[in-house]
Parts: structure tokens; C-alpha cells; sequence
């Protein structure tokens, strides 16, 4: 269905303009703006989204969820069969990555990631060994060659699993992309919930410190402000799990080659991660870890 329809099924008669958000590779976001002054966004998945393991509906669930502990936005619709999902235009500012770094910032980060991970828990699930398997499965099957470095990869992501068995699983947000952060002056809120899901918080954490090029002392920051404390066992945890990471992300990248039509270089940002992945893998802190 067009955007058009859709929006005037929304709001009939009511629309002012329909402006397209910068930002996000696989969906749509338009900023909705109505005669009375209220804005929203509605966001359009993109085709065949349910290959990377988008449940549309869990999404919501998931949102909702987010938006009840103050870090989400306030969802307003979800548009069926579409899997459109409406929430409510967040005033705020996107954070640059070099700001991202900074105490302050990371003490915010760390207080809304914890209010998501402590909020009650959603129906779907994230489990970053288990999707890397899905990817390079589907991956094959719509005819994409696997890298030779999914191997090796594979060998010491089945290490890493071996020590984050017993991990609870709580809810997280899993893409913790510099482009989903929005300051709005009092909470780092986050958006795009759509690979929500039960899972191992230090994936969270890892997925943030990874994203924003944190180093040592700036994850030892983040990990501080998030329990109170530097537990050497979060460091290690988050020190393997920033592999996970890298590995989704380059499993990703792989899968999307096979099955987007995207005008984007989907095969060089699988080889970008696969490299940063690699580069971690050969780290001393690494080795250490994974011992």
C-alpha cells in the first residue's frame, strides 16, 4: 500500500506534511506532522525483513515495553497487516559518536539500558549464537557465498557460548546503533526495536561499546556507571561478547547481500566486521578473556 494511503487512513483530513527521516538501512521512517501541531513517526519495514528474524508483532510488544519505562517512545499504533509501527516524534537530538564517549554520556546510556534490562519481560528472544547459525543457513539457501572467516569465527563463538550458559536472560535491545539514540535533555531515549528480545545483557553492553569505537577505559566507564561497580567478570564478558557482536553484524551483512534489493554494499560491511571481529580475536585482552 503507498505511504499516502496509509497515512490518511491514520489521520484522515488531518495531515500537514509527510517528511522521510535520514537514517536506517533496511526501513522507511517518516515524520508526520498534523494540522494541530502533533508529530509522528511511522515506520515502514522494508521487504522480506522477516529473513533477518523481525517478528513485526513482537516489536511492538517490545516498544511498548521500552516506551513504559521512559526509554522508548510513546508508541500510538500499530498499522496491520502492514506491520507499520506509529510512535510519537521524540524533541530531542541525535548524539554525535565522539560525545557518545563521554562520562556523562555514558552514565545516561548506562541508566536507560539499565531501566530496560530491569523492566518485565517480552515474548521474544535473542540469541546472538543461535542468529549467526540462521544467517549463514538462510544465507546459503538464497544462494550467498559463506566467507572463509565464518569459520574460524564459528570455533570461538562456540567458546564464548560455553562461558555465558548460565547468563540470565532479560530484555535488551540488541542494535545499539549511534543513529537509534536520541537525547531529548533529561534520558537517552532509544528507538527501533525491532531485534528486541530475552537475551544476555553484556551482548547490550558489548553492542554498545563496539558501535561507538569505545577503547578500554571508556567500556570500564560505561560497565562502572551501569552496576555501581567494575566487576572484572563484566569486563570479560563484554570483552567476548564484542566479538558476538561483529559476528552478527558481518552474518548480517552476508545475508542481506543474498536477499535485499538496497542499493547498499551490503558484502563490504560483512567484510568490515568479519575484520574488526578478527582484529579482536587476535587481542591479547581477548585471548585473556576467553581463557
Amino acid at each position: 500500500m503507498r505511504v499516502e494511503a496509509v497515512v490518511e487512513r491514520l489521520w484522515p483530513g488531518r495531515v500537514v506534511s509527510v517528511e522521510v527521516l535520514r537514517g536506517g538501512i533496511t526501513n522507511r521512517n517518516l515524520k508526520v506532522t498534523l494540522a494541530d501541531g502533533e508529530a509522528y513517526v511511522v515506520r515502514v519495514p522494508g521487504e522480506r525483513t522477516e529473513l533477518l528474524g523481525i517478528d513485526r508483532r513482537a516489536e511492538h510488544e517490545a516498544a511498548l515495553a521500552a516506551a513504559a519505562v521512559g526509554v522508548g517512545p510513546q508508541i500510538e499504533a500499530f498499522v496491520e497487516p502492514e506491520g507499520w509501527l506509529v510512535w510519537r516524534f521524540i524533541e530531542g537530538e541525535g548524539v554525535a559518536v565522539e560525545r557518545m564517549r563521554e562520562p556523562e554520556s555514558l552514565r545516561r546510556v548506562a541508566q536507560s539500558l539499565r531501566a530496560v534490562h530491569a523492566g518485565p519481560p517480552i515474548r521474544s528472544r535473542f540469541d546472538s549464537f543461535r542468529v549467526v547459525e540462521d544467517y549463514r543457513r538462510l544465507a546459503e539457501q538464497h544462494g550467498a557465498r559463506i566467507p572463509d572467516a565464518f569459520g574460524r569465527a564459528g570455533e570461538l563463538a562456540a567458546l564464548i557460548e560455553r562461558t555465558r550458559r548460565a547468563a540470565p536472560e532479560r530484555p535488551c535491545h540488541n542494535d545499539l546503533l549511534n543513529a537509534n539514540f536520541i537525547d531529548d535533555g533529561t534520558r537517552m531515549r532509544i528507538v527501533d526495536w525491532e531485534y528486541a528480545g530475552m537475551g544476555d545483557v553484556a551482548f547490550d553492553l558489548a553492542n554498545f561499546s563496539v558501535n561507538h569505537d569505545l577503547d578500554r577505559d571508556e567500556t570500564a566507564e560505561l560497565l562502572r556507571a551501569y552496576r555501581g561497580e567494575l566487576r572484572p567478570d563484566d569486563v570479560r564478558a563484554v570483552t567476548l561478547m564484542r566479538f558476538m557482536s561483529d559476528f552478527r553484524e558481518a552474518m548480517w551483512g552476508v545475508l542481506q547481500s543474498a536477499v535485499s534489493e538496497l542499493d547498499f554494499d551490503f558484502s563490504g560491511y560483512a567484510a568490515e566486521h568479519f575484520e574488526r571481529l578478527e582484529r579482536t580475536a587476535a587481542s591479547r585482552t581477548f585471548r585473556r578473556a576467553l581463557r
